[in-house]
């Protein structure tokens, strides 16, 4: 289920991008956070009365953490290629797991996801500085969800917090989106692909990854979850043709090494503990 999860993610990913030069990037992203607000909207009803300001606080810092997440990552798709977006996106999570540990082991993985990001800088042709800085900026954004989980859920329950964030995202991004490409939105093809693509990458691995998480030991899920680099170039080559060099390939490997070998000792480290 949790593989399975991340190819619906990098399958609508691909399917997102092949869309681009209709609908724009923007466009796309909205398209998904609205079909995953409806649908979830269907099957869950935040308890939205009685709540106090920190839980608006904290649910707000979690929501932006989201949109920017998504909103920065399909910038970087329409500039680079899907799998080394990812990669560097990537850099999000490594560096809270990075933050959080205390052993001076994890130094090396440190180094060696850092020996990944400076071979893609010597990659001729594959990266745009506007590309690697959206990708960056999707990476801070993943990094504030993970720091915001916990809080978020001590203060809502179940799927609240998601539904929620999508719903905001899909608000905040609505008139943007129609200035923009309302021209666009008018086609129904258009909206058809979004609403799978909001399947693909929203509705469906958060279904995989809960059902997932019930019988699978957290530290596997998190050592499988960094297998999405690589999944994202296989979706990348499959659905849009996009060959990465050798030396992308090894600069991914490197941050997926990095990311299970601090896993790893970090599970470690709890396990003695």
């Amino acid at each position: 289920m949790t593989l399975a999860a991340i190819a619906c993610v990098q399958v609508g990913s691909g399917l997102a991008k092949d869309l681009f030069d209709a609908a724009g990037p923007l466009a796309m992203v909205w398209l998904r956070v609205t079909t995953a607000s409806v649908l979830m909207l269907v099957v869950v009803r935040p308890k939205l009365r009685g709540r106090t300001r920190v839980d608006w606080w904290v649910l707000g810092g979690y929501s932006v953490s989201l949109v920017v997440m998504n909103a920065a990552f399909y910038q970087a798709m329409a500039r680079i290629p899907i799998g080394l977006a990812v990669t560097i996106e990537f850099l999000g999570p490594l560096g809270v797991a990075v933050f959080r540990s205390r052993g001076l082991r994890d130094l090396i993985w440190v180094g060696l996801a850092g020996a990944g990001v400076g071979l893609l800088g010597v990659s001729p042709g594959s990266l745009t500085w506007a590309g690697v800085g959206f990708a960056l900026i999707a990476a801070g954004g993943w990094a504030g969800y993970i720091l915001m989980a916990p809080h978020v859920g001590r203060h809502w329950g179940g799927a609240e917090p998601v539904v929620c964030a999508n719903v905001f995202g899909s608000l905040v991004l609505i008139i943007p989106v129609l200035s923009l490409y309302a021209s666009v939105l008018v086609n129904p093809w258009v909206w058809v692909i979004g609403v799978v693509v909001g399947l693909l990458s929203s509705v469906i691995p958060y279904v995989l990854e809960l059902a997932a998480l019930r019988t699978l030991d957290q530290r596997v899920f998190s050592i499988l979850m960094s297998l999405e680099p690589a999944m994202a170039a296989v979706s990348g080559l499959i659905i849009l043709g996009e060959r990465l060099s050798w030396i992308d390939i090894i600069a991914m490997g490197c941050v997926i090494a990095a990311s299970v070998g601090i896993t790893l000792t970090a599970g470690r480290r709890v396990d003695l503990n």
